[in-house]
């Protein structure tokens, strides 16, 4: 039998195994510091930018969980990783258009930046006839409340954009899932500032979803921080993959 090719040469194998262990490293150093599981934290792969021979082989080294933020380069790279026989778990961290709500719901298994009921009842609608399966959906917390950038509002009535509300819609639609929340910590604010906040925002939430347990926060730079306030999910990049300018 012949040999599958191999998809990203010895040489990037290795940087990614090295870029791989240091992570986990760091993970399990954050969750021994908050007095964590380190099995009860999730590294996304962030592969946006990079190719698919990338996701290939990170799933050779044991990483399924692969995080895309634009469906152009997403479904294509899902479809390609998917030909390789890759059965990956795509999260989709992006901002969303509601008119690629029908496009996303075919590969991803989470979409994690729900901000408003409108993206909540067009992903319904898409999952109800494009899916075989609930798919899994995230709230977008905006942390500072800038109702000019992306996220649902805490404490806001606001119909579309409150946290409250695009919850609600998650919850009761029956193509979805509520599974918890997302966020990123704010330009100009210190991650430390930034994660207790949500921590609080985090705990309110739970207490009206208790089955909406998943926090997603924390990126390559900051990762440890939100560990330390409870983040379960972290997506992370440049610290596994490289600077993609360096890659060939």
């Amino acid at each position: 039998m012949t040999a599958a090719p191999d998809p990203v040469g010895a040489d990037r194998r290795a940087a990614l195994a090295a870029g791989l262990a240091v992570v986990r490293a760091r993970i399990a150093d954050a969750c021994a510091a908050a007095g964590r599981d380190p099995a009860g934290v999730t590294m996304i792969a962030v592969t946006k930018t990079y190719p698919a021979g990338d996701a290939v082989a990170l799933a050779g080294l044991g990483v399924t969980d692969l995080g895309e933020n634009r469906d152009q380069e997403a479904a294509p790279k899902a479809a390609e990783v998917a030909a390789a026989g890759v059965a990956a778990r795509w999260h989709f961290i992006g901002q969303l258009q509601r008119n690629k709500a029908r496009s996303v719901v075919r590969y991803a298994d989470v979409v994690h930046s729900v901000d408003s009921v409108r993206l909540a009842r067009a992903l319904a609608t898409a999952a109800e006839s494009g899916r075989d399966r609930p798919l899994e959906t995230l709230v977008q917390v905006s942390i500072d409340g800038d109702p000019a950038r992306g996220g649902a509002l805490p404490g806001a009535a606001d119909a579309d954009r409150g946290l409250g509300a695009v919850a609600g819609a998650l919850a009761g639609a029956g193509a979805l899932r509520l599974a918890g929340l997302m966020a990123v910590a704010p330009l100009g604010w210190e991650p430390e500032r930034a994660f207790a906040r949500l921590a609080e925002v985090a705990a309110g939430f739970r207490a009206d979803h208790p089955g909406a347990t998943v926090l997603s926060a924390g990126m390559s730079g900051d990762l440890e921080v939100a560990i330390g306030h409870g983040a379960t999910h972290v997506r992370v990049g440049s610290a596994l993959l490289g600077m993609r300018s360096t890659l060939r």
